[in-house]
């Protein structure tokens, strides 16, 4: 098959690459690009933009006044000092969407009115955002009825050269990474900075006039387009209770450092992963003979290895509860070189740090004199509770190598032991470094570190004291006018812990009374147990928020996922009084319109809290996880989409993420496995999901315009994907094969079996959508090329011998040594095996054998269940379920979690990374497609068969959402002595309808249509 080029909506060129969008009707823009002067992309800059104007105009009937903006990375709206919206949502920058909100009720008539926006401009690409440049556009335009009927439209607010801008000081520029996936962390310090920027009345003559930097169409942003969904939530929740309190001190030295941009500055041009070789280095000076402990609570995936003096800790001395490490070194007073190695794949993710001591030290960097010691770099928490300002007591040494990782291109070859970097770990004094090495020793940017690090102040404590709690401190957690006061000690800090009760998203804010200079630390986090905190590894997930005089309130501008809250207050001269702490939950506007009651009580709490996840996992697209990531995650996302229409039926969302997959093209032409996104990956699976998303989305909608405006995708990457069959007829890739977190062969290199037998179904499903599309030679040819490779399949990863699928055949010929439940019950799903082959594996199915590798996560179970339920065995299905999702209820979920308990855990309290997963919500789908029965027939679901499957359950009932309007009720209930179910629907009068008992069951019905 030859590789053709899909028919274009329209073309954008970005960085070289051309990329296929869909073109959408703008507005006319008069307004202008502005920024600040100075640098086009500023790392972590928090800039204020405001501006006034005079309204006159009378609010009529029929008059709107709209104001419409966007701009580069994200940014909150402001009219006359009230928050308007958030954005814009994540989008490549070639077509990046524009927000629009009616705002006359906020005006003032015949007075000044401000509008002001903050924009928070990344300055490096993530997993949401690829890297362009600083920027804000905005036009109010007047929209009039004429009496004939007609529309006027006049800008009468634009931004242009008139606007002030200036940078918001209380934000820390220094904050680091949240995580590789997302942008920064938020230090506030309310002190010295005016909230009233956001009013008319400011005085705004210290700021300075912004800059036009281009007009509408400029590059990077190439097109504009209006926003493609509706605005997400903000629902005030408030806490269950205080869970518990703490006297605590943290650390007397910590910092957090960005190796990555430090040592490979061009790194913030994409979220890559890249191999770094080089050094951290300082000099530590003792006061006296003592110990020294070095530690790490989160080492960002770069393992702690410590050098004094030349001599190398062994890896026996390292202790600490994984992912964490310590080691501790004894030295004599005076100065010792303090060197961390370096070398090792890095993300994104931050290196956080910490040094404790029985006897006063101080740090300074290599490059500094003796005398040049800050409060940054003292082992004196009092000193160093801010150290902003304050010179880095460290140096960076290197890198002596570096290597950018793109999974679907070439590796890039890196010597991981250069010589200089294997001699310098030999150097045992200042003055040896500073004599051989001196031209590899370079300062470190201010902007990548950051002392007094939250994240190792608040999970590192050197004391933690837990207190009996005054009931009178749950009033901080309640909507109540009285306050929890927090209770100081006059030598620690105080750590209230507040439970919300359930996993949330969104944005925290509060409300306090302190003194000036009074630091409040937030930390969110997941899961804890019997007194056992899961930390966020590999996610800072924290705020600083340093306090002005009296009372005071914040509202995060950073959205963040969480279940707990840690809050420390440090530093202060009387007693906080926490008036309120809530979360303003936000996610993708949907209500509960699906709905799932049977006989066991274990089922029906698996459907709420997988439900609840899925919900927690919609944003301005599908999520992977509202703590960690935030990612769209495309392979994800086709099972999202499925739980989706059964729980909430939107299909906006859905066709919101599908649409988004082609834009990666530029990228790679097999598409991105997570996008918009710096870094550029493909997962084959992923995009064969996508494909299947795309009929499944067509079967549910019946939108023939969107059949046809996707096909010619489809089609662009499977024929891109069919390049890669090799002589065998089978699918041999290099790139990122995987599918299960499972110990399963799923090399880099060679043949995949799931991938293989995935593509098969791909070719399939995209045949069905050439259909709808109206592509009938298309439909045919990818039907013969699914033939083919099912043929193929069967001739050479059938093992005889194994009477079992192969889970792959390496570079090298060799068959895997492995074989999986992964590859058999894929192989069933997609209609791999011949009759004979398909007995053998559903004993498989129904009995996965000891001997095979076993499922290793929910997003695997889905493709079991659906596996199960096509061979009819949905009593084996319901009892998988109860098994595996009910022992995440035993142990308090309140959301369905990425892994089974123990398949990706650092330590054996850690039964999970992500506690709230959207690949994991299956059961919402099944319980409502097999165990209620609903399913379409026919695209837009205008014939439904309902058809429910008992699974050993005495009755059941529920709801399943219609596509565009109404819901399908469905209840029922078996008597086993009578062989009868009794079953009662409810449907809208134009569907049709084709209901079925169970095999063995006579059928009592009570059927009702509606409209």
């Amino acid at each position: 098959m030859s590789v053709s080029h899909p028919i274009r909506c329209g073309q954008v060129d970005y960085n070289g690459a051309i990329s296929t969008i869909p073109r959408r009707q703008t507005t006319m823009w008069q307004a202008s690009w502005i920024w600040a002067q100075g640098e086009v992309s500023p790392r972590n800059e928090w800039r204020c933009f405001r501006t006034t104007f005079f309204h006159e105009h009378e609010e009529t009937p029929g008059t709107e006044t709209k104001l419409k903006l966007t701009a580069d990375s994200r940014y909150v709206l402001y009219v006359n000092g009230t928050q308007v919206g958030r954005g814009p949502v994540r989008a490549f920058p070639s077509n990046l969407p524009y927000d629009e909100y009616e705002i006359g009720h906020l005006l003032k008539r015949g007075e000044e009115n401000a509008i002001a926006v903050i924009v928070l401009h990344y300055g490096l690409a993530t997993f949401q955002y690829l890297r362009g440049r600083g920027g804000l556009l905005l036009q109010v335009d007047r929209c009039v009825q004429t009496s004939d009927g007609a529309a006027e439209t006049a800008a009468i607010v634009r931004t242009d050269a008139s606007w002030q801008t200036a940078l918001h000081s209380a934000y820390d520029a220094t904050s680091q990474r949240i995580s590789c996936q997302l942008a920064f962390t938020e230090r506030f310090d309310s002190r010295g900075w005016d909230e009233g920027w956001k009013l008319a009345g400011f005085d705004a003559s210290g700021w300075e006039q912004a800059e036009v930097i281009g007009e509408a169409g400029m590059a990077p942003w190439t097109t504009l387009s209006p926003r493609p969904i509706p605005y997400l939530t903000e629902e005030p929740v408030y806490p269950a209770r205080v869970e518990e309190m703490n006297f605590v001190k943290p650390v007397p030295w910590s910092a957090v450092f960005d190796l990555r941009t430090m040592l490979v500055p061009e790194s913030v041009e994409h979220a890559n992963p890249v191999t770094l070789i080089g050094f951290l280095a300082a000099v530590v000076t003792m006061s006296e003979d003592g110990e020294l402990t070095i530690g790490s609570v989160d080492n960002g995936r770069m393992p702690l290895r410590v050098g004094l003096d030349g001599q190398w800790c062994p890896d026996e001395a390292y202790y600490g509860e994984a992912p964490q490490q310590f080691v501790k070194a004894k030295l004599g007073a005076g100065e010792h070189l303090l060197l961390l190695d370096l070398n090792r794949g890095n993300h994104g993710h931050s290196f956080h740090l910490g040094l404790d001591c029985d006897v006063p030290f101080e740090l300074r960097s290599p490059l500094e004199p003796a005398d040049a010691v800050s409060a940054a770099g003292t082992g004196h928490a009092a000193d160093a509770a801010d150290g902003s300002g304050a010179a880095v007591p460290f140096a960076a040494i290197g890198p002596f190598g570096w290597a950018e990782h793109i999974d679907h291109q070439p590796e890039q070859p890196i010597d991981r032991n250069p010589a200089a970097y294997e001699a310098l770990k030999g150097v045992g004094s200042l003055p040896q470094l500073l004599s051989d090495y001196r031209a590899w020793i370079r300062p470190i940017d201010r902007r990548l570190y950051h002392t007094a690090d939250v994240y190792s102040e608040t999970a590192w404590r050197v004391v933690d004291q837990p207190q009996p709690m005054p009931s009178s401190l749950q009033r901080a957690v309640l909507a109540s006018a009285d306050p929890g006061v927090i209770p100081l000690h006059p030598e620690l800090d105080t750590e209230i812990l507040i439970d919300f009760g359930r996993e949330l998203t969104g944005y925290l804010s509060f409300e306090l009374d302190a003194a000036e200079g009074t630091i409040v630390d937030f930390y969110g986090f997941e899961y804890m147990r019997d007194g056992w905190r899961q930390c966020t590894y590999e996610l800072d997930n924290t705020l600083r928020y340093t306090c002005r005089e009296g009372r005071q309130s914040y509202v995060s501008l950073v959205r963040r996922g969480l279940r707990y809250l840690a809050v420390t207050v440090r530093g202060a001269s009387r007693p906080v009084k926490l008036y309120e702490a809530k979360l303003l939950q936000s996610n993708f506007p949907v209500s509960n319109a699906g709905a799932f009651q049977s006989s066991s009580a274990m089922l029906n709490e698996i459907w709420r809290i997988s439900r609840d996840t899925t919900r927690m996992c919609m944003e301005d697209t599908f999520v992977d996880c509202p703590a960690f990531e935030q990612t769209f995650w495309v392979g994800d996302a086709r099972n999202a989409s499925l739980i989706n229409y059964y729980a909430f039926g939107s299909t906006e969302i859905v066709e919101r993420i599908l649409r988004l997959v082609p834009e990666s093209a530029f990228q790679s032409p097999l598409y991105g496995d997570q996008v918009p996104s710096g870094w550029s990956s493909v997962i084959p699976n992923w995009t064969f999901f996508w494909v299947t998303a795309c009929l499944e989305h067509y079967d549910y909608t019946g939108n023939a315009d969107f059949a046809r405006d996707m096909w010619p995708h489809v089609r662009f990457t499977l024929e891109h994907y069919l390049s890669f069959i090799d002589e065998r007829g089978l699918f041999k890739i290099r790139g990122w094969n995987l599918l299960d977190w499972a110990s399963f062969e799923q090399p880099g290199d060679g043949v995949v079996a799931p991938q293989n037998m995935f593509l098969v179904k791909a070719l399939r499903d995209a045949a069905r959508l050439a259909a709808a599309a109206g592509a009938a030679g298309s439909q045919a040819q990818f039907e013969a090329a699914a033939d083919r490779l099912r043929d193929a399949i069967n001739a050479y990863l059938w093992d005889d011998e194994r009477q079992a699928y192969l889970d792959c055949i390496h570079v090298d010929g060799s068959p895997s040594a492995t074989t999986s439940m992964q590859s058999q019950v894929v192989a069933s799903l997609c209609g791999i095996p011949d009759e004979a082959r398909a007995g053998v594996l559903q004993r498989y199915i129904v009995e996965p054998p000891a001997s095979f590798v076993q499922i290793g996560s929910p997003f695997m179970s889905f493709f079991y269940h659906e596996a199960l339920a096509q061979l009819g065995l949905q009593d084996v299905m319901t009892r998988d379920m109860l098994q595996q999702y009910g022992a995440m209820v035993d142990k308090g979920a309140t959301t369905v979690w990425e892994v089974y308990a123990g398949s990706l855990s650092h330590n054996e309290n850690m039964l999970t990374r992500s506690h709230c997963h959207a690949w994991s919500a299956g059961p919402v789908f099944f319980l409502g497609s097999e165990v209620l029965g609903v399913r379409g027939v026919t695209p837009g679901w205008t014939k439904v068969r309902i058809a429910p499957n008992p699974s050993g359950l005495a009755w059941a009932r529920g709801s399943v959402p219609m596509p565009g309007s109404g819901r399908i009720d469905v209840s029922w209930e078996v008597d086993e002595n009578a062989k009868i179910m009794t079953m009662r629907v409810v449907s809208p009068a134009s569907v049709e309808l084709d209901i079925a008992a169970p095999a063995g069951y006579a059928l009592k019905l009570n059927q009702v249509a509606i409209g």
